[in-house]
């Protein structure tokens, strides 16, 4: 998708989309087995997640900035989350994260395997 999208704050590059092939990978996990996907619509999703992330990220990056850090972390990104509005997805983020980080802790002690996804 080479074109620009153009809103009415700002202007977003093709080049800051989230690859196509990643978001159909994702949409294809949770549609029925041979289900079909318009091109538009995989355009349309991959505009709408792009969004949705940045919003997110810049509301957490905001919170960054009052309290005067540079690091946005995933306690910044759930927290923006939670103002705004988005808390029931919030929640089981909060729980993975932190199974997440169990489970990097417990592979750098050695106490795991490390599994790769790839």
């Amino acid at each position: 998708m080479e074109e620009i999208i153009e809103n009415e704050d700002s202007e977003i590059s093709y080049q800051n989309l989230l690859p196509v092939a990643s978001i159909l990978r994702i949409m294809k996990t949770t549609l029925p087995k041979n289900t079909k996907i318009a091109h538009k619509a995989r355009e349309c999703m991959q505009e709408c997640v792009s969004e949705f992330i940045s919003f997110i990220t810049s509301e957490a990056s905001e919170k960054c900035l009052q309290e005067k850090r540079k690091t946005l972390n995933g306690e910044d990104i759930l927290s923006a989350m939670i103002t705004l509005g988005f808390e029931n997805y919030a929640e089981p983020l909060k729980i993975y994260l932190s199974k997440y980080r169990q489970m990097l802790k417990a592979n750098r002690e050695g106490t795991i395997p490390y599994y790769s996804s790839r």
